[in-house]
């Protein structure tokens, strides 16, 4: 994959640079790089399937990108402008708050139901199939924490982040089907089934994630 060929990324990553060199900083001006750079790694990619070379490969797909002057004006004004700044900044934060809030609620409400469920001595399958709310908190927790800008980094890409919680929440759902499952059939190979069904494309998606994390400090 492209993402492992180090001096193709280099390139990529030095001629987004030099492109937006002189422009301020921002999340706005950070995300759009981070786009442009994952389709210009796309088209060398497709380029290169034709049997041409890297650098060949390179030159065609920045003459199919177009003249992005355009795109430049417009993130130099954006960091010019303090205030729309703040307001992209603003609003992604308050988005990202009420994930997290949402995220932590939905996982407390999960807990306490199964924990509620568990007192009562209810059978299994309704004590474990309430825990489906933790599944689904850990997944939105997980988007609105990595798309959280801070003081010392930019928020990540949203369809990264997307990808992230996907990858958790495939995980957490594993183990509630190879819970589910278990208490439903009595069957031990039924749960490990189910567990090994959705685990290991989260964690295979988790790990390639992870190994291709850029950089996301100011």
């Amino acid at each position: 994959m492209l993402r492992n060929n180090e001096p193709v990324n280099k390139k990529v990553n030095d001629y987004i640079d030099n492109l937006f060199a002189g422009v301020g900083p921002s999340q706005q001006l950070f995300d759009l790089k981070e786009e442009l750079a994952i389709n210009l790694r796309e088209k060398i990619g497709d380029i290169k399937s034709r049997g041409l070379d890297d650098e060949q490969a390179f030159k065609e797909a920045v003459i199919s990108m177009g003249d992005l002057s355009g795109l430049v004006d417009d993130m130099r004004r954006v960091g010019q402008d303090t205030a729309k700044q703040w307001a992209y900044t603003s609003l992604s934060g308050r988005i990202s708050t009420a994930g997290i809030v949402a995220g932590v609620l939905l996982i407390l409400f999960g807990a306490f139901t199964v924990a509620m469920l568990y007192f009562m001595k209810m059978e299994a399958e309704p004590v474990v199939g309430s825990s489906i709310f933790i599944v689904a908190g850990g997944a939105v927790l997980t988007y609105s924490i990595l798309t959280r800008e801070t003081r010392n980094k930019y928020g990540m890409n949203k369809i990264r982040a997307v990808l992230y919680a996907l990858a958790i929440g495939l995980i957490l759902f594993s183990i509630f089907t190879a819970l589910t499952s278990r208490f439903a059939t009595g069957e031990m190979f039924i749960a490990i089934g189910s567990l090994m069904v959705f685990s290991l494309p989260g964690i295979g998606l988790f790990l390639l994630l992870i190994l291709t994390e850029t950089d996301r400090s100011k």
